[in-house]
């Protein structure tokens, strides 16, 4: 890990972190934990067992860094022991949101506590928008880290300004696709929601409890960002300055940058035997890795249509996914003689995968993932082309900065409804990896600009020094 300033640690902090209960919003959460306990800040952790059992692994200074358990209510329509997001089909997350909100209790009596005890200075929420209020009442300050990319924030919350009165949250209003056009000012003309299936990804967006509709749960979000202490973004202005000075601008208070927040500790340094011995037998930069991260689960059709895609580009490939929605095992998914016709260039795998060691593995050329924020990051970091399928709201605008704005990425075209073909991920995968590619050329220069400028020494570790300077002056 990269050494931190010292001089920084002259005054310390008790700081909670609530995050959402999903591993791509509790991971990043516990990087930025680990960043500040290298500083001296005491952190206590607030998350459900099951996810301290995972993500304990991850907790590089355990005598400052604190799990606080956090029981998370049945509900009708929650199925028995859920705790987080990957538990659960994405259909049924909004149940789960309805779950965290009734924590609210648990949360204010361990701060209420913490108040006798060893006081909380402030606290990290993500989607609890109700920590403000209860945080304010007990002199604690309250901190909006957000995790996605910064577009999200602007495109689907600033036009909410609009909606925001007193009985806002109680009216019939029901987001439009005219309401979701880019508001004034909004800094790009290409990061934005053009087809019928991104708009809906925002109209059925899976943070939303029962009962409450879209507009509701965004209103709720805009008011907890301009209730807050302070608003705070893991990114970096080599990245998204344009969306940061917007959002201040319309937040009407400084936007906090963390930087990427990685971890820079690697775990295990070796690949697990069966993928390191099978790599071993492909030339350099001729495998595709394929991953969509532990929450996303492909309809059959849309599943099968990926796998023959990847068949179709003629390359060495592995996909890490899990089984399709209906089905237990990825094997009963498979199209009919697939497995045969891919022997010995082609896996489909339904386990967990060391990314970050296939992503460095020499065989390893390109990396098709569905463009959520932590994997996002990884495959900067990595030299490998990049290849974007998502599925959500922020995963959809980031890959439309990276594919369009940055242009460091290709997204597979897509029709109206959503559906990609087999041939537009033949085509997308074949046109970064084949050598005398335009496009891959491109792309392949405008990453390598990129991760230079984030890979520079002190570059992650200078933004979480500034951070935590910012936190101390405007906190």
């Amino acid at each position: 890990m990269e050494q931190p300033d010292r001089e920084l640690m002259s005054s310390s902090f008790h700081i909670a972190m609530f995050p959402w209960f999903a591993m791509g919003h509790m991971t990043p959460f516990l990087h930025l934990s680990n960043e500040l306990a290298a500083r001296g800040h005491k952190i206590t952790f607030l998350l459900p067992n099951k996810a301290q059992i995972q993500l304990q692994h991850l907790n590089l200074h355990p005598q400052l860094i604190t799990f606080h358990p956090v029981t998370v209510p049945h509900i009708e329509g929650l199925p028995d022991k859920t705790e987080f997001v990957s538990e659960i089909p994405l259909s049924l997350s909004h149940f789960l949101t309805l779950a965290i909100d009734r924590t609210r209790d648990q949360i204010q009596d361990f701060l209420k506590t913490s108040v006798a005890d060893c006081k909380v200075d402030m606290i990290f929420f993500d989607s609890a928008h109700w920590i403000p209020e209860i945080a304010r009442g007990l002199g604690i300050k309250s901190i909006f880290y957000g995790v996605i990319c910064a577009a999200a924030y602007a495109l689907s919350l600033v036009p909410i300004c609009n909606y925001v009165t007193k009985d806002a949250c109680m009216a019939p209003m029901i987001m439009t696709e005219e309401q979701l056009n880019p508001p004034p000012g909004y800094p790009s003309s290409t990061v934005v929601l053009t087809r019928s299936h991104e708009v809906r990804s925002l109209m059925t967006s899976r943070s939303c409890g029962v009962g409450i509709r879209v507009n509701q749960r965004l209103i709720t979000g805009f008011r907890a960002i301009k209730e807050c202490d302070a608003f705070c973004l893991r990114t970096c202005r080599e990245f998204e300055g344009d969306f940061c000075d917007y959002l201040e601008a319309q937040f009407q208070k400084p936007v906090l940058l963390t930087g990427p927040v990685l971890s820079l500790e690697k775990g295990p340094k070796l690949l697990e035997e069966r993928w390191a011995d099978w790599f071993a037998g492909f030339e350099a930069g001729s495998m595709v890795f394929c991953a969509f991260g532990s929450q996303w689960a492909f309809g059959k059709d849309q599943f099968q249509e990926l796998v023959l895609g990847f068949e179709l580009t003629g390359l060495p490939f592995l996909v890490a996914v899990k089984p399709p929605l209906g089905c237990v095992t990825i094997e009963e998914a498979l199209p009919e003689g697939f497995e045969e016709r891919v022997r010995g260039r082609g896996v489909v795998f339904g386990g967990w995968v060391q990314q970050p060691l296939i992503l460095s593995h020499p065989a390893v050329g390109c990396f098709v993932h569905h463009c959520g924020y932590g994997t996002m990051w990884e495959s900067l970091m990595s030299e490998n082309q990049i290849v974007l399928v998502p599925q959500l709201v922020d995963q959809i605008l980031g890959a439309k900065l990276l594919a369009k704005e940055l242009k460091i990425a290709v997204e597979v075209e897509r029709e109206e409804d959503g559906w990609f073909s087999k041939e537009s991920l033949s085509k997308a995968v074949k046109g970064v990896m084949d050598k005398g590619s335009d496009v891959g050329v491109m792309v392949k220069k405008n990453h390598a600009k990129f991760r230079e400028i984030i890979s520079e020494p002190g570059f992650m570790s200078g933004y979480v020094d500034r951070f935590v300077d910012n936190l101390k002056k405007h906190v």
